[in-house]
């Protein structure tokens, strides 16, 4: 069994937890919203007028942000029990990828729906997301449609997706309809990072077995 101290996946647990406490406790939770949070305005080239990272930075740093304990919380379990077992399948230099590319995914499909949208989008659901579909395929198994493995894979990587963006839209409609904001595109743009990142990433952890 992996031990914690060795998990990549629990170390980025431990410090997006530790950003949204510190956050918290310094009274700085909204001004960490604004300054940190990925806005799609900023990276269309409009500027804001309170401190704030470079917009290039911000979707990384969006991860760290949260909107509240029960969203940090939620995250971190679905953090936590995917990216384990992705760790153990595809390495961990494959889970920092995953993370990284998919918080740029995230915040790029977020911004193609709304390139002016002035609100910021925070949480690690994004990058998650691309932990989660590589999760999918790691411990999916293919149907066999037809007697070609790379199509059978194929299909089942539309169907993955496909499955996951209708999802997203039931879970958007119910969260609207409760008053919640959810980042419906950053999700699926996330997820599609993810189950194509999962075959090179594998092939690449035993490219030489």
């Amino acid at each position: 069994m992996q031990r914690l101290s060795n998990s990549v996946t629990n170390m980025i647990a431990v410090v997006t937890a530790a950003a949204w406490l510190l956050a918290v406790a310094a009274g700085l939770a909204e001004q960490a919203q604004l300054a940190l949070g990925f806005i799609p305005v900023r990276l269309s080239g409009a500027a804001v007028p309170w401190p704030a990272v470079p917009a290039l930075l911000t979707p990384l740093t969006a991860t760290l942000v949260h909107a509240g304990l029960i969203h940090l919380g939620f995250n971190l379990l679905i953090l936590v029990w995917c990216g384990t077992a992705v760790e153990r399948v595809l390495g961990k230099t494959a889970v920092i990828v995953l993370y990284l590319v998919g918080a740029y995914a995230a915040a790029l499909a977020q911004w193609a729906l709304d390139p002016m949208g002035t609100m910021p989008m925070v949480g690690a659901s994004g990058a998650i997301s691309a932990v989660m579909g590589a999760f999918a395929l790691s411990f999916g198994r293919a149907k066999a449609f037809t007697s070609n493995l790379r199509v059978n894979r194929w299909i089942n990587v539309v169907w993955l997706l496909v499955a996951w963006v209708v999802l997203q839209m039931m879970m958007g409609w119910l969260a609207g309809g409760q008053g919640y904001l959810l980042a419906t595109p950053a999700h699926v743009g996330g997820f599609a990072a993810g189950l194509l990142l999962q075959r090179p990433l594998l092939l690449w952890r035993y490219r030489g077995a």
